[in-house]
């Protein structure tokens, strides 16, 4: 370990950006064992380490980087893991920059982070390869059953936890595969979809029943699903795309990033979309504007780019160093030939049935808004128009009205649609009920969902404990028989 003074810094090579626009493969190799274990031995072993203490999830990480160093890669799983339910699927889409490896003292140092979120996912995949992940085996089956709505990281994290515990665990979701916006959100290039599904197959192989297609409200009631299971959990993440107001109703050719995203993975896992099809949502040959600079932003773009758009720009109404995306995609989408427009705001869509203009005005950075960052202002004489045939809106996510669309009025929100919850225990206004992920925090970091699942996992538990304590519904296994 200490090795920072000595080895340099190096991330798994990249596929250059000529050759990895041409497919939605993962753009990054993996690390050769050796490599790995060199670049863990970088670590400081600082006795505060601000890498885990900003984790979401509180990750071991300087003790699993310690551990891959000396080669014991087993344990080195076996800490990563004990802390999170998908550190493979973390260490691919996490904005490490901006958490774990953005708070690295050596690269305040100077010497360059540790690549946590390479080694992350370097001793997961590895773990697989190995067959160190097992399917969950209960030390005891319970009775007891859990519902959750949503199968997100909140979901899928929260699942797995109380099925550790031994509860009967159903898993209701709307769309056809589980994930969430690991399946259908966030593409290929960034998160392979074999990723996910080894995941969602190794909990139906541990006894987690998933119902799909199942729309809360239409093909169940959530009244019922609330008399089927002793507590349930709300996860349903936020889905909701903002508008930017600008008449996109007169225009086919204007989207949501989301319906852009879910078309191009659902082709990607060989599903039949019209709209695709048809060219709706299918960027090729097109002059592509996508609004918007977060993450979602960014895959927009980088799907824009590998669908085969003739022109691909990107408008952010604020500068690059104010995006709110990780500044690690905004280079790779440079790489690939996304025309970046900082400073611009939409302000008017013009077209005959079909957009065919957006018209713009350049800003300037004011003083500081309500949330801490510089209010960007309109500057005169800077207006211009742009040719485009299709416009991505990938200005964030909002929550669903979920008491109108469960048809449950008891469910209590916020101002701001998210569920309302007592955070001692994250229950909602209605007994054993709990909510948990972007439904209540808002639209969020899948590490984010992770942690909040896994908290609400041990508080449904300690409910369910405290509620149904007969040992009669509680069926022990032999242990070591």
């Amino acid at each position: 370990m200490l090795k920072f003074t000595k080895i340099n810094k190096e991330n798994p090579s990249k596929i250059s950006a000529k050759e990895r626009v041409k497919s939605f493969d993962e753009i990054y190799a993996k690390y050769a064992s050796q490599k790995a274990e060199e670049q863990a031995s970088r670590c400081s072993q600082c006795g505060v380490p601000f890498c885990q203490v900003h984790c979401p999830l509180h990750n071991n990480i300087p003790d699993w980087l310690k551990l891959t160093a000396e080669d014991r890669m087993q344990e080195a799983f076996e800490i990563s893991s004990s802390t999170n339910n998908m550190p493979e699927i973390c260490g691919r889409i996490c904005p490490q920059d901006r958490l774990c490896e953005g708070n690295c003292v050596i690269e305040q140092s100077g010497h360059g982070t540790v690549t946590i979120g390479s080694i992350e996912k370097y001793i997961t995949d590895k773990a697989w390869e190995e067959g160190w992940v097992k399917n969950i085996e209960p030390v005891e089956e319970r009775n007891q059953s859990v519902g959750i709505i949503g199968s997100g990281p909140a979901g899928l994290a929260a699942a797995e936890e109380l099925r550790k515990k031994g509860f009967q665990v159903t898993i209701y979701d709307r769309y056809d595969r589980p994930g969430g916006l690991l399946i259908y959100g966030i593409p290929n290039f960034k998160l392979e979809k074999d990723i996910v599904i080894r995941r969602t197959n190794r909990l139906k192989e541990s006894g987690i029943k998933f119902e799909l297609n199942c729309d809360i409200g239409k093909d169940i009631t959530f009244e019922d699903i609330k008399i089927k299971h002793d507590a349930v959990l709300i996860a349903t993440g936020v889905y909701k795309f903002r508008e930017i107001n600008l008449n996109t109703s007169n225009f086919n050719n204007v989207v949501p990033a989301l319906d852009f995203l879910i078309a191009s993975n659902k082709t990607g896992l060989k599903d039949k979309v019209e709209d695709f099809t048809n060219g709706r949502l299918n960027a090729n040959g097109k002059n592509v504007v996508v609004i918007g600079g977060g993450d979602t932003a960014m895959d927009c773009v980088r799907t824009a780019v590998r669908q085969g758009a003739k022109s691909v720009k990107c408008l952010y109404r604020r500068d690059k160093t104010n995006m709110p995306g990780s500044q690690r995609e905004v280079q790779n989408a440079i790489e690939e030939g996304v025309d970046f427009q900082w400073l611009t705001l939409p302000t008017e869509y013009s077209g005959n049935g079909s957009l065919k203009n957006v018209r713009t005005v350049l800003m300037q950075l004011g003083e500081p808004d309500e949330s801490g960052r510089r209010k960007p202002e309109p500057k005169e004489g800077t207006e211009k128009e742009l040719d485009v045939d299709l416009a991505i809106e990938a200005l964030g996510f909002e929550p669903e009205n979920l008491p109108k669309l469960f048809d449950y009025n008891d469910l209590t929100v916020t101002r701001w649609g998210t569920l309302k919850i007592n955070y001692k225990n994250m229950m909602t206004s209605i007994d054993g009920v709990f909510a948990a992920g972007d439904i209540v925090r808002g639209a969020s970091l899948v590490v984010w969902g992770i942690k909040d699942g896994r908290d609400a996992a041990k508080n449904i538990n300690e409910y369910l404990e405290n509620n149904f304590s007969d040992q009669n519904n509680i069926n022990k296994k032999a242990v070591n028989a």
